[in-house]
């Protein structure tokens, strides 16, 4: 062994204190030790669980989604006979969960742009009427709105003295009666056109932008997609011989028969969820357009710019941006707070599943998992898409 060998003793491996003051060791030892903890921790929680059911004759598992559910529902917007099984049932209580949280969701975010807009208008009594109606709507809680909204409808007239229109829509104290559609050989074909309509108006408006990027050149690209889904359809329509008739309601003996009815604690549930959820949808808007520099809109007008096409062209693109975030916030409480229907009796997935199914099967833990992993889902979906959208819209750093 030479001098320098021994001058200089070797380091194979390092010392203890090296590889416990190590970042990256330490990092990974602690996840390990909160994995397994979290681990334990459900298993024990399940193995718990289980022995307790147990020693109480209760029993466990999926197998009741099998069985018969002795009960019917009140309205549905899917075939549903009391003999289905609780499948059925949750079936049936996520699509009337999802109905009313879709046309909720839609007018929610049509009426937040537009109260959020006249809150910034430069006259003054529209402004303070936005202005008094939000501090009115979101100052009061969300179950009170469907209570109150339930309540008042119940002081429309009869069905004998219904509030109609044009002899097809009717409006009392049980709900809406509306034309029913009944599609004939060769609607799935106008479905298809639809579909295509949409598909390619899409491509145009995707074409439209990079032109208008590369040559400033506009192209009517919302009108030319109106008439792409509007104008295939109507045309494979008319070439099949209109395969579309309407059921139209008409009052016999005590009520209406017919077409179809919408009970009113649908609507009353509707109208308080888009009443209430506006407000904030049109904070959010009116947040946005003040984030766009003023600059903005003082250049546009300088290029010639209508104020309507100003706003539509320059300040709402750029405000999305911040429009966004809460949006995906709100569109979710939208679905979550559609839950409160139980106080009103709407047969939504709370008042069906987890209230009548679970008090018949005794299921809770499964019926209450299942029942958040719906909402659950539901929210990670919109919070994908979103979030999605909100990438494609925020400035690109080059």
């Amino acid at each position: 062994m030479s001098a320098v060998d021994k001058a200089v003793p070797r380091r194979d491996a390092r010392s203890i204190s090296e590889i416990v003051n190590d970042e990256r060791f330490r990092s990974i030892f602690y996840q390990i030790i909160v994995a397994v903890a979290v681990i334990w921790t459900a298993q024990y929680l399940i193995t718990n669980t289980a022995e307790n059911l147990q020693a109480r004759g209760m029993s466990t598992g999926f197998e009741f989604l099998s069985s018969t559910a002795g009960f019917s529902i009140a309205w549905s917007i899917i075939d549903y006979e009391a003999g289905d099984t609780y499948f059925h049932v949750y079936l049936v209580g996520i699509a009337n969960t999802l109905i009313v949280s879709f046309f909720a969701i839609i007018a929610t975010t049509l009426l937040g742009f537009v109260v959020g807009v006249m809150r910034l208008s430069s006259n003054f009594v529209v402004a303070q009427i936005a202005s008094a109606y939000v501090e009115v709507m979101r100052n009061v809680p969300l179950l009170l709105h469907i209570l109150f909204w339930f309540t008042l409808s119940s002081a429309l007239p009869s069905p004998k003295q219904s509030l109609g229109w044009l002899d097809s829509f009717f409006l009392n104290n049980r709900g809406l009666y509306v034309p029913a559609p009944v599609p004939g050989d060769g609607f799935d074909i106008v479905i298809i056109m639809v579909l295509i309509g949409i598909a390619v108006a899409y491509g145009v408006t995707v074409w439209a932008t990079k032109r208008q990027m590369a040559t400033g050149q506009r192209f009517p690209a919302f009108w030319t997609g109106v008439g792409l889904v509007v104008g295939l359809p109507l045309l494979a329509f008319f070439a099949l011989g209109a395969p579309l008739t309407f059921d139209y309601p008409a009052l016999k003996g005590f009520n209406f028969q017919g077409g179809a009815d919408v009970p009113r604690a649908f609507c009353a549930l509707l109208f308080a969820l888009v009443l209430y959820h506006t407000v904030f949808m049109a904070e959010a808007v009116r947040a946005g357009i003040l984030s766009v520099s003023h600059g903005q809109t003082e250049a546009s007008y300088s290029l010639g710019l209508k104020p309507s096409w100003t706003l539509r062209l320059v300040v709402i693109p750029q405000a999305m941006r911040a429009v966004v975030p809460p949006m995906i916030s709100n569109w979710m409480n939208v679905v979550k707070n559609s839950s409160l229907a139980i106080a009103i009796g709407y047969p939504d997935l709370v008042a069906v599943f987890m209230q009548t199914s679970l008090n018949q099967s005794g299921h809770a833990i499964e019926i209450v998992a299942m029942v958040m992993l719906f909402y659950m889902t539901v929210s990670l979906t919109i919070s994908a898409a979103l979030n999605y959208y909100n990438k494609l819209v925020q400035i690109k750093e080059r």
